[in-house]
């Protein structure tokens, strides 16, 4: 299983613990890169992968660095998150890491306009690194805050729909919908009633189900969470009352909020192997690339088809993006050895045999043109998906912001009381979320 896709899960709780490290880190009066990456010298790795197979491949990849740099040495540190993190980098001195990584991509915000990730300009430059012709524009937004790149992807996720094919067969279904109007019918006709419940559900539309949060369904929508005043967007982009809507209206036409919450307690952890796309529960899935290891490990027993997630029925011609994050990987600005972590850096994100071993290992999307590419990396036809998803143009994750995901959490809330009907006026609903979160955006300010 992905460390990326796991931790993605808990992205938004995180959000919280960078409150103290974007007052703390202010600055970087104690760095330096004048040490010689050259000379001898032993440098902390601090990632946050923890099952044995991921900290085997990072391990690996860490190897194969030294024995290009003979005169670095690697210490590497894993399962660190981004409390343990935002202390480390807090705290400083030298028992802190000098390279640092966190799976929580919507912090980015807060890691390049707090300092809590030093600026990566510099050594870009020295290296001459061209990295609109190296990694997919999306990937390299989201590494990026309002002019200073403090971090660089270290593999990514794609999301796409992965649908049951024996069903789609029995239903009459011939190919995967590519839009939302052709995808409310499938999930009409997949949907098989059995008492007050279900006998196999279309697809789980709640925000509760897994991965349908609302930023990934925004994803297939044109939209634009900001004005050009960095002001939220949400209750003046027609996009989101769209999005809002269409989600009700599928919540209703598949039996009910209360009826699918009912339903949606029956479904097996996320992460295990009674997954309800696993079991059959559900036909239709929105997840990432990692599902597909996944439900091949549990012994799912039916055909298994991936596929680009519907767009907006007036925007055809961007089928094909998907929602995109990933790990981040800088450099702390403490560190004394920030030329030899930049070589580290520099060869983790952008070495194509480093990018693409990495990614056969933990089965997520390589982060660079070349891996994505390479004849070495492992392809077939069910992660071919999630692999043109990652690099198509219209692909798109949320706009980082000065208090990482707290925008993207207020916005959650707001469509688990809409759909749930608590609120019933979607626009005087949306006005009153949008002035929360300029609210909160320029408190953090």
């Amino acid at each position: 299983m992905s460390g990326i896709s796991k931790n993605a899960a808990i992205a938004l709780a995180a959000t919280a613990s960078l409150a103290l490290l974007a007052t703390a880190c202010t600055g970087q009066a104690d760095t330096t890169s004048s040490d010689d990456p050259n000379a001898r010298t032993t440098i902390t790795f601090w990632h946050g992968w923890s099952a044995p197979g991921e900290v085997k491949a990072i391990q690996a990849n860490v190897d194969r660095f030294e024995k290009k740099h003979p005169n670095i040495t690697v210490k590497v540190v894993g399962n660190i998150n981004d409390d343990k993190l935002n202390q480390a980098l807090r705290a400083g001195g030298s028992k802190g890491p000098d390279v640092v990584s966190s799976f929580t991509t919507s912090n980015i915000g807060k890691f390049c306009s707090s300092g809590a990730f030093a600026d990566l300009k510099p050594f870009v430059e020295k290296s001459k690194l061209d990295l609109d012709k190296i990694i997919p524009k999306p990937m390299l937004d989201y590494t990026q805050f309002e002019g200073t790149r403090c971090a660089l992807p270290l593999l990514g996720d794609a999301y796409g729909l992965y649908y049951n094919k024996d069903a789609y067969r029995k239903a009459g279904i011939k190919a995967p919908p590519k839009t939302w109007s052709e995808f409310a019918v499938a999930a009409k006709k997949l949907t098989k009633t059995k008492g007050d419940s279900y006998a196999q559900l279309g697809f789980m539309p709640n925000y509760h189900g897994y991965e349908t949060v609302v930023d990934h369904y925004m994803s297939q929508w044109d939209h634009s969470y900001f004005n050009a005043e960095g002001k939220s967007n949400i209750s003046e982009d027609p996009a989101f009352a769209e999005m809002f809507t269409y989600q009700k209206k599928l919540v209703d036409s598949l039996g009910g909020f209360a009826k699918l919450e009912k339903y949606r307690n029956t479904f097996g952890d996320e992460w295990g192997a009674k997954h309800p796309f696993q079991t059959g529960q559900v036909a239709m899935q929105l997840d990432g690339e990692w599902r597909l290891g996944m439900a091949k490990e549990a012994g799912t027993d039916f055909e298994i088809g991936t596929a680009p997630m519907p767009v907006a029925d007036d925007e055809v011609a961007e089928y094909g993006k998907g929602f995109l994050s990933g790990t981040v990987i800088g450099i702390a600005p403490q560190s004394r050895k920030q030329n030899a972590a930049w070589e580290l850096v520099k060869y983790l994100t952008t070495d194509t045999e480093a990018v693409v071993s990495f990614a056969n290992a933990i089965h997520n999307v390589p982060s660079t043109f070349a891996a994505l590419k390479s004849p070495d990396l492992k392809v077939d036809e069910g992660f071919k998906t999630f692999l043109d998803i990652a690099q198509n143009p219209h692909s798109n994750t949320p706009p980082a912001s000065v208090n990482g995901s707290t925008y993207q959490t207020t916005l959650q809330d707001f469509g688990y009381q809409y759909e749930s009907g608590k609120v019933k006026d979607l626009h005087k609903g949306l006005e009153k979320t949008a002035a929360q979160i300029d609210t909160d955006i320029a408190q953090a300010k």
